[in-house]
């Protein structure tokens, strides 16, 4: 079995985590609205832009048109409460669950208060621009890597 960190193993740090990763990713959402809505594109460095988007649906905005934002809400809280109660019983899956959760409920926080998810981090190379994404699909992303990798590492989910 894989060593686990003593700092993985906190319950405590794992929520301060939790709470620090909506914290951040909330108030950034808050600030592009509040100061940034009103320009179409800020330009931060040659590859990397904040622009805002308002993104109805799930990721790259598919499904925006079709599906109401109530399932968008409902689903996202099911896969989030599963991955909670699916990892629970293991040490290894904590850190990983705590991010994808985190970011989860980031952006369910969004659609709950907005009717939408704010995306605003715009990456670019010459023409090609990755599709805008928010703190919260980052931590998301980092989680979803981490879990494969301690899954790899680790053994099988149980």
């Amino acid at each position: 079995m894989c060593p686990v960190p003593k700092s993985f193993s906190s319950t405590k740090l794992a929520t301060f985590l939790a709470f620090l990763v909506i914290a951040v990713d909330q108030s950034s959402k808050w600030a592009v609205l509040e100061f940034l809505e009103r320009y179409r594109l800020v330009r931060i460095f040659p590859f990397f832009n904040i622009t805002v988007v308002k993104n109805t649906g799930i990721s790259f905005g598919v499904f925006s048109e079709t599906v109401h934002p109530i399932i968008l809400i409902l689903v996202s809280t099911a896969v989030a409460v599963s991955l909670v109660l699916w990892t629970s019983n293991n040490i290894h899956y904590r850190l990983p669950t705590v991010l994808i959760t985190s970011g989860a409920i980031g952006n369910i926080l969004d659609r709950i208060f907005y009717g939408y998810v704010v995306d605003f981090l715009d990456f670019h190379i010459c023409s090609y621009h990755w599709p805008a994404f928010n703190i919260a699909d980052a931590v998301v992303v980092v989680g979803a890597a981490l879990l494969v990798l301690v899954t790899h590492r680790c053994g099988d989910w149980r």
